[in-house]
């Protein structure tokens, strides 16, 4: 089954959903319902935090199932933190919050330079 997109292919807005069905008693729902922010993320994204909480949130245990160093697990974790704490914020309060990862060197700045891209006005 297809993994349900989350941004327009058009625009790159974010995407509501409209209709839902039931599986099992085909009851449907009609509206305006919004995305959880956690499926606005890429799909390697929700597997990073999905593999995170089945490692009990341990990041040398992280960076064995990555295969990836401790700082590099660190540091994706760190990004994901800013990604997803930056949702719920206006476009000037989500670039504050990425200015902000990258003087602290939570984030490298070539990652701070892609969030803030992604960042509508």
């Amino acid at each position: 089954m297809p993994i349900m997109p989350t941004h327009c292919p058009s625009c790159h807005e974010h995407l509501k959903v409209s209709h839902l069905i039931c599986v099992g008693c085909g009851a449907q729902l009609e509206g305006s319902f919004d995305i959880h922010r956690i499926l606005r993320l890429a799909p390697d994204e929700i597997s990073f935090l999905l593999n995170f909480v089945q490692a009990s949130g341990s990041l040398k245990e992280m960076a064995k199932i990555e295969g990836q160093s401790y700082p590099t697990i660190r540091n994706r974790l760190n990004e994901l933190i800013t990604k997803i704490s930056a949702s719920d914020q206006t476009a000037e309060e989500q670039r504050h919050v990425i200015l902000d990862a990258i003087s602290k060197g939570e984030i490298s700045a070539r990652e701070g330079a892609k969030q803030l891209a992604e960042v509508t006005p």
